[in-house]
């Protein structure tokens, strides 16, 4: 049996949704898209939600509302998509990396606060914290470092990338409410999705202010605004050199639909997620992945044991994918890159252990609610075969 990495789990009403909107006549961000904000937002418990093309765009806006410019700079992980830190550059920023912890895929706090400790010159306005497939870093160290190190001349934020981890939430609320901002991504493989799409939370009304300003062409009103309001639609302002990131109502009404069967998805995930533990947790080959609070599990990062086997984890993938079975790799450290090796010549693999070695041991499995129980088997049965096949005692 062939099983594909993923596949979005669509029915008639996400269908009649956009056909609704293609009806009305208004197919840019307008009053369905502001539904959408509002909706999302009282799902995550937010004050404010803002729609936006894509996560990285939202990454773009909210590092720009904290103040990410030439001369400033963010600390991130090395274990993540490139857009992370990407989206500092494009401001103009440094970016500087820390490790992960090493029995997680998250963040580790004592390495950002060396870093920290290290910027006399306070270059350093965010601390962009990453939640790997669903699962919540340590928020709480987090924040507390960034309220350490901040001064009154130079507020250190904390923006949560929230690109894997809807609807992730533990005791103090969820994944996007934690820090100053969060960035979530509605991209076609996410645990919810629009095709392309994401949403910036925040309960800073400053920055949700110049957000939703810098959106747009940096214009102190929208489409939706200037063409329902009695105030002539020609009349607005231009208070900066903003950028294009809205959502069109068209993808938003896929998005409406879909938060709706959000909390349905999460739970049909972790029965996968269930099986796949059970059948993995006595191969001594293979790790499963750690579980914290509010996890998502948006992907499943297998990770594979070298120590037990004759081949590498590589060869390991190609042979799953040979017998039909769609994985994925999350993620190729960013400082394999040679971008990234150019722009920061100490940013090697030797001076990041962990991500190193999550990197070199780690198989992202299929995971999507639709998914049969007879496709996970075939999953478990493609694993189990190439590890006993490789195994060594």
């Amino acid at each position: 049996m062939k099983v594909p990495f993923f596949k979005p789990s669509f029915s008639q009403e996400e269908k009649d949704a956009v056909c609704e909107v293609i009806d009305s006549g208004w197919l840019t961000t307008g009053k369905v898209t502001h539904d959408f904000e509002q909706e999302f937002a009282e799902f995550v418990g937010s004050k404010h939600a803002l729609a936006v093309n894509s996560n990285t765009s939202g990454m773009i806006l909210a590092m720009e509302a904290c103040g990410v410019k030439k001369g400033k700079a963010v600390i991130t992980t090395p274990y993540t998509f490139v857009s992370t830190a990407a989206s500092a550059v494009h401001l103009e920023g440094d970016v500087f990396f820390a490790d992960i912890e090493k029995e997680t895929y998250s963040i580790d706090p004592d390495s950002i606060e060396k870093i920290l400790k290290a910027d006399t010159e306070h270059k350093i306005v965010a601390i962009v914290p990453v939640h790997i497939a669903g699962n919540i870093c340590n928020m709480k160290k987090i924040n507390e470092l960034a309220k350490k190190y901040s001064t009154p001349e130079n507020k250190i934020y904390v923006i949560e990338d929230c690109a894997h981890s809807f609807p992730s939430k533990t005791s103090d609320g969820y994944a996007g409410t934690l820090g100053d901002a969060g960035i979530f991504s509605f991209y076609a493989t996410k645990t919810m999705t629009t095709g392309e799409g994401g949403m910036i939370t925040t309960n800073d009304d400053n920055l949700a202010k110049r957000i939703s300003q810098m959106r747009l062409h940096g214009m102190n009103r929208d489409a939706w605004d200037r063409y329902t309001s009695d105030k002539a639609s020609w009349e607005y302002d231009i208070i900066a050199p903003g950028f294009k990131s809205n959502l069109p109502d068209v993808l938003s009404a896929i998005g409406r639909v879909q938060l709706k069967k959000a909390e349905k998805f999460d739970q049909q995930r972790k029965e996968i997620v269930k099986i796949y533990n059970q059948a993995f947790k006595d191969c001594d080959f293979l790790t499963i992945p750690p579980d914290g609070e509010g996890n998502a599990w948006h992907l499943y990062l297998l990770r594979v044991n070298p120590e037990k086997l004759d081949c590498d984890r590589n060869t390991f993938a190609k042979e799953l994918q040979e017998m039909g079975i769609g994985i994925s790799m999350h993620f190729i450290a960013i400082f394999h890159f040679s971008y990234w090796q150019e722009k920061y010549p100490e940013f090697r693999a030797e001076n990041f252990p962990n991500a190193e070695d999550k990197y070199q041991r780690t198989i992202s499995l299929p995971l999507w609610p639709d998914m049969t129980r007879e496709m996970a088997e075939a999953v478990i049965e493609a694993v189990k075969t190439t590890g006993k096949k490789h195994h060594v005692r």
